[in-house]
């Protein structure tokens, strides 16, 4: 049996492992790189013969996991994509979305003063929609047979509605193997969302370590903060505050969260826009795989309705609906995507209010490099948008308590529930170097053996 790691090696995004069975070979997600060059320089050429790939397991939907499978697809991969259901649901919006963000960024390129076309979308949308008729879902914690020789076994990860961490039982040679890929690791009490579940004992470890060296803030809560937040930005002041948030999982556990906030009469009333179309329809998916969420969710649903519905909360549709909030006047709290403001309805509302002094722009993710989200935590003070130079008089702040990430701690756990004396190695994936070897450092003070792969590096298990 053989490991190679094609992506998420030593950086974030990308995330692609290939596990090569006698006969068979298993592709781990097939995510989407953004950190080198271009998208299509980086994702559309593969390491591997996609027609050689028998089956796709997928952890979850984000797209640096889930985002290049209809590239596989459109160069001959023939096969099963296994995920559980809410994946399957949520991969075929974001894959959609994807779609939307290829064709804006063709046709932007598209209107230079030479008018030459932009660069061709990675995939259509009949890609996507070849790739939602290959998904097969399995439940979580339920074995399935893969073939004669391999089971699978989905168990629940938290991070994102039905995220999963993989467990494989290879048998080769009459000799049986188990190896885990645990995807993106949740953390605990993270609102909407259950707690991770402890892995099975393996004998390899696939770890991603993206808060490796890490810890999450302490001292305060999310409700705490966005209590000082808002009282300060919307009622203390006649100002609005602009909350950034990735469409699927982040948005749904803010609305929650603030649901809690109102419910309780914890702060006066203050009108909440939540700008996505993709949100909206992620928010739904969420309802429709309502036995999943957490035991805090279900007890607020018996006790007081749907968790991401209440007064002064609104939906837009449409994008006259978008545009109308910018006509509204009094103290207000608007969520939007994209998270880092690389694209989105977020910049509409960026434009309008960047060198308003009361407004707040409140940061609850990580921003990547380069991207505007970062230029303005990093305390650029202009920004270009729509072809002009803002100055930033917008206050800039952020909070990673709603990270759905586990912390330093979280992946370390995650570890130590498996016998030193069973692991033989653990491999680090989705994270940055710096991270990877603060995680690895820790594991090996506890006796475990860690590699940290480079791309393409393969390994005999």
């Amino acid at each position: 049996m053989k490991l190679s790691v094609w992506g998420a090696a030593q950086q974030v995004t990308g995330s692609m492992s290939l596990l090569q069975t006698e006969g068979y070979n298993i592709l781990i997600d097939c995510g989407l790189d953004y950190e080198k060059g271009t998208y299509l320089d980086e994702n559309q050429h593969f390491p591997f013969d996609p027609s050689n790939i028998d089956v796709v397991i997928l952890t979850h939907a984000h797209i640096d996991h889930s985002g290049n499978l209809p590239t596989l697809i459109r160069m001959g991969f023939e096969g099963q994509i296994l995920c559980t259901p809410p994946t399957a649901d949520l991969s075929e919006l974001l894959l959609l979305d994807s779609v939307n963000i290829f064709l804006s960024k063709q046709k932007k390129k598209s209107q230079g003063r030479k008018k030459r076309s932009g660069p061709a979308p990675l995939y259509l949308q009949k890609h996507v929609m070849e790739t939602v008729d290959r998904f097969v879902t399995i439940g979580f914690n339920k074995t399935f047979q893969i073939n004669g020789n391999i089971t699978l076994t989905f168990v629940p990860i938290g991070h994102l509605l039905g995220a999963a961490a993989v467990i494989l039982s290879i048998t080769e040679h009459g000799i049986t193997k188990k190896i885990a890929f645990t995807g993106d690791i949740g953390r605990k009490n993270y609102p909407v969302l259950p707690d991770p579940m402890p892995l099975p004992p393996v004998d390899y470890l696939v770890c991603e370590s993206t808060y490796g060296g890490r810890l999450h803030s302490t001292g305060t809560t999310i409700e705490q903060k966005l209590i000082e937040t808002i009282t300060e930005t919307c009622i203390k002041n006649p100002g609005r505050l602009i909350i950034p948030a990735f469409s699927i999982g982040r948005t749904q556990s803010l609305v929650f969260t603030l649901n809690q906030i109102f419910s309780k009469g914890l702060l006066p009333p203050v009108q909440i826009f939540v700008d996505s179309p993709l949100a909206n329809y992620a928010t739904d998916v969420y309802r429709k795989y309502h036995e999943l969420v957490s035991d805090e969710a279900k007890a607020f649903y018996q006790l007081k309705g749907d968790e991401f519905e209440f007064e002064n909360l609104t939906y837009t549709h449409d994008q006259k609906e978008s545009k109308s909030i910018s006509n509204y006047l009094e103290p207000c709290i608007i969520i939007s995507s994209a998270g880092m403001l690389e694209g989105g309805r977020i910049q509409d509302h960026l434009y309008y209010n960047i060198q308003n002094y009361y407004c707040t722009i409140l940061f609850i993710g990580f921003c990547a490099k380069g991207t505007l989200g970062d230029r303005l935590l990093r305390g650029d003070p202009i920004v270009r948008l729509r072809n002009r130079d803002l100055m930033v008089y917008a206050a800039i702040k952020q909070t990673d308590l709603l990270s759905g990430h586990g912390d330093h701690n979280d992946l370390m756990e995650t570890v130590r529930q498996q016998p030193v004396e069973q692991l033989k190695q653990v491999f680090l994936v989705h994270g940055e170097t710096k991270s990877m070897f603060a995680f690895a450092d820790a594991l090996k003070q506890k006796g475990y053996q860690v590699a940290i792969p480079e791309r393409g590096e393969t390994f005999e298990l």
